[in-house]
């Protein structure tokens, strides 16, 4: 079985140069790289875009409007 994370960004290159130097946080630092960057290519669940407008709105809603307050 395959670890998934090789599969995510790990090039061979990295992988060889951990393993010719005997590093074994060598291989455990590509393969943290590697988890990061798939992280950063998957989108933003909706669930918390979501939240993030509801707060957005109720925070909105919360303070008063500065135009109202500047007004003579």
């Amino acid at each position: 079985m395959k670890d998934p994370v090789d599969e995510r960004g790990v090039g061979d290159e990295e992988r060889r140069k951990a393993a010719e130097a005997s590093d074994p946080n060598g291989l455990i630092g590509s393969k943290l790289k590697a988890l990061y960057r798939a992280l950063e290519q998957e989108p933003v669940p909706d669930l918390f875009i979501d939240l993030l407008q509801k707060l957005d709105e109720a925070e909105s809603l919360s303070r008063p409007d500065d135009k109202v307050r500047s007004k003579p």
